[in-house]
């Protein structure tokens, strides 16, 4: 199909962090089901939500409490929830969640469901960042070692690129040579310096790849950490293949931003521009050696 109506959920915190990472799950859940059955309403195929969707940004604790917040994949309790939805509506889910493969051995993961619930394969991201204050994933995060898949969903080749991934253009040029027509980038992004990045970084990167970009980021102060890692601040929006934001959710509020974006201006957009075709791969072989 040449339009697709894509779906983006961003959310604030329900509860805090003196939970336990089993009830945050069940009230971030029980709080995306509503807006899950409105994307439906709304005829949304496409619906991705935010980084670890269903538990706080915990990575300026440091604390081992939250290993209890993994899942595994795609046997675990929120990816076969999302099956069930994905199948009722016949939409395409992103799911990004805490994945444990096995005790002490964690990721930073996006589970894609297909249209009939099918389970089709899962993005860790690649990229983790240590930065002082508060960016401490490399304690709850091994770097993913899956590549960069492209998914072959009922409605769209789909790509997911996580958070601070999206400050990497290799994966995107990666995820689109791979033949994605659409990449999704689940995030967990405070105000500050990444606020103008926001709206730098992924329009250059649709237009540099002629691809569709959903960026969706989470919303609000998270305690106990908000005085350390202030506000995460919305803001979602999809960029189409010229670097255009053609639609965008509100800087604090829980929002499904919901958007028909038109396929056919990928490959208008990749015969226009040819940057594939201009490409000098033959000289990129010592980027890698650096």
């Amino acid at each position: 199909m040449s339009k697709l109506k894509c779906g983006l959920i961003q959310m604030g915190l329900k509860g805090d962090g003196t939970m336990s990472p089993e009830k945050i799950r069940d009230l971030m859940i029980e709080a995306h089901i509503p807006m899950i059955e409105d994307a439906a309403k709304q005829g949304v195929k496409v619906l991705c939500f935010q980084e670890v969707f269903t538990q706080p940004y915990f990575c300026p604790s440091q604390d081992k409490k939250w290993y209890a917040a993994a899942e595994s994949i795609p046997d675990g309790p929120t990816v076969k929830l999302m099956q069930e939805y994905a199948k009722k509506y016949q939409m395409v889910i992103v799911v990004p969640i805490y994945e444990e493969e096995m005790p002490g051995i964690y990721y930073n993961t996006a589970a894609v469901i297909d249209a009939d619930g099918s389970f089709l394969g899962k993005y860790r991201k690649t990229h983790i960042p240590q930065v002082a204050p508060g960016f401490y994933e490399k304690f709850f995060f091994k770097p993913g070692n899956l590549g960069y898949p492209v998914f072959e969903t009922a409605y769209v080749k789909l790509g997911v690129y996580i958070c601070y991934d999206r400050h990497f253009p290799e994966g995107w040029r990666a995820l689109a040579l791979n033949g994605a027509e659409y990449i999704v980038n689940p995030s967990a992004t405070v105000a500050g310096l990444s606020k103008y990045l926001w709206e730098l970084e992924q329009p250059a990167s649709a237009a540099a790849n002629g691809v569709f970009i959903g960026a969706i980021n989470r919303v609000g102060r998270e305690e106990p950490w908000a005085e350390q890692m202030g506000e995460f601040y919305g803001s979602s929006y999809i960029v189409n293949p010229r670097g255009q934001i053609e639609a965008q959710a509100s800087y604090g509020d829980d929002e499904l931003l919901v958007h028909e974006i038109d396929l056919d201006m990928v490959r208008e957009v990749r015969d226009t521009w040819q940057f594939f075709r201009d490409r000098r791969s033959d000289l990129y072989g010592g980027l890698t050696e650096k």
